[in-house]
């Protein structure tokens, strides 16, 4: 429980939460802005701004008159590198029991997906789902011989 408190923490602040608090801050034409004005635009408590805009300065807890707008560049930054693509990873295709349930046994999944005609066609060739389903079924095959 305190490893995923210690990790959500190091992650720092909501992007969300954080455009909210630069939009007003952008929006408003004071010269300084404290947590405590921000909080009155905003509508949220000032401890969770300051909460939350600590990861930029941890002064921001320990000093109530700090000026939030020297924090925009560093916020812009922020929000600009976490909005960056991050490489798309590919979901696994797994494979369930209802697939495995089309095929009553291993010779059935061969004659479905190798043969034409009945006749073993050499040049099938499987996919990548295929050959998990074909794995399987084999795993089943060699659990049943074992019982």
């Amino acid at each position: 429980m305190i490893n995923k408190e210690v990790k959500d923490y190091m992650k720092g602040p909501s992007v969300a939460s954080l455009k909210k608090y630069l939009a007003a801050m952008n929006k408003s034409k004071a010269k300084y802005i404290t947590a405590e004005k921000l909080s009155h635009i905003v509508g949220v408590y000032p401890e969770i701004i300051s909460e939350a805009l600590s990861y930029f300065d941890p002064m921001i807890n320990m000093d109530y008159e700090y000026d939030l707008k020297t924090l925009m560049p560093a916020i812009e930054e922020y929000i600009e590198h976490s909005q960056e693509k991050k490489p798309v990873v590919q979901k696994k295709s797994l494979v369930t029991q209802k697939i495995l349930d089309q095929y009553s046994s291993l010779g059935d999944f061969i004659y479905k997906k190798m043969t034409i005609g009945g006749l073993l066609d050499p040049n099938t060739e499987l996919s990548d789902k295929d050959l998990k389903i074909l794995k399987k079924l084999i795993a089943e095959e060699q659990a049943k011989r074992k019982k």
